[in-house]
């Protein structure tokens, strides 16, 4: 076998081992959608919870998305109080 090849596999990347973000993304705000898997089972809960009641699917996911919405705000106004 090639030695060369093993002690290639090893080396460090010789450039910046960080990814720079993309143009003008910032992670902090809000202002993208939920995932839709996310607020869809948290509305099949909530129609769980309120025993299977016909025609508010539409209430129900809009009640889930704003929880979501709700929930990541606070995350992100909180943080975490652990990181320095």
């Amino acid at each position: 076998m090639n030695k060369n090849f093993y002690q290639d596999q090893n080396q460090k990347p010789a450039g910046p081992t960080h990814v720079a973000a993309a143009g003008g993304l910032n992670h902090n705000k809000t202002d993208f959608p939920p995932y839709a898997d996310a607020v869809a089972a948290k509305a099949y809960l909530s129609y769980v919870n309120e025993g299977f009641p016909h025609g508010r699917h539409v209430e129900h996911w809009l009640d889930a998305e704003a929880e979501i919405l709700k929930e990541r705000n606070l995350t992100r106004t909180h943080g975490y109080p652990n990181q320095k």
